[in-house]
């Protein structure tokens, strides 16, 4: 399987995709992590060096390669659906989940963050706003599923996003009765965080 989490910054793509990939036994990996590892530098710093243009040909390349990964879920950064030359790899190789949030939403989980370089304006939530207004078409235009992200818990999100795939027969349904646990501190597992802590 090969399965793509999509959406805007602070939706959760990163934070769902780990949990994800684990549940389905998949390899995961961030592209934006992957840029940075490349780089040696944080994408913020790219930008402010050599501007988006540059940070966007990097992520092109990165994403060429990360979508002939097999057994792979991966988070993607929230501007790779800008490109044709993303979005279409992504649709044709790969199943592809839009987080859905709410710019209101957003803005709440990101109103203290001082890492997304597109954030660093003077009103923040107006950006969030014309980000989702530019890039919600794209985002639906390049997924196979689209899940709400406002969800009470993490748990119920991965919830939501299994049992479409499980629909689509996309996953056995005898790995997702019961393995998404509401309450894993109870059981002794790790606790999972809350959309409040979801950090893309």
């Amino acid at each position: 399987m090969r399965l793509a989490v999509i959406g805007m910054p602070g939706c959760g793509k990163s934070t769902v995709g780990r949990h994800l990939a684990k549940q389905l036994g998949l390899r995961f990996v961030d592209s934006d992590q992957e840029i940075e590892a490349a780089l040696g530098m944080p994408i913020r710093e790219l930008f402010e060096r050599n501007g988006e243009e540059a940070f966007r040909d990097l992520e092109q390349e990165t994403i060429d390669t990360l979508t002939q990964w097999p057994d792979t879920l991966l988070a993607t950064g929230g501007g790779e659906v800008l490109r044709p030359s993303n979005r279409d790899p992504l649709y044709s190789r790969w199943q592809v989940v839009y987080l859905l949030a709410t710019p209101e939403e957003l803005f709440r989980r990101l109103r203290n963050d001082t890492q997304r370089p597109l954030l660093q304006v003077q009103d923040p939530q107006r950006r969030l706003r014309e980000l989702d207004r530019d890039r919600d078409p794209l985002y639906r235009r390049t997924a196979h599923f689209v899940v709400e992200a406002a969800r009470p818990s993490v748990p119920a999100l991965l919830g939501m996003v299994l049992m479409q795939l499980e629909l689509a027969g996309l996953v056995d349904p005898s790995v997702v009765p019961g393995s998404v646990d509401p309450q894993p501190a109870a059981t002794g597992g790790a606790a999972v965080p809350t959309p409040d802590a979801l950090p893309r």
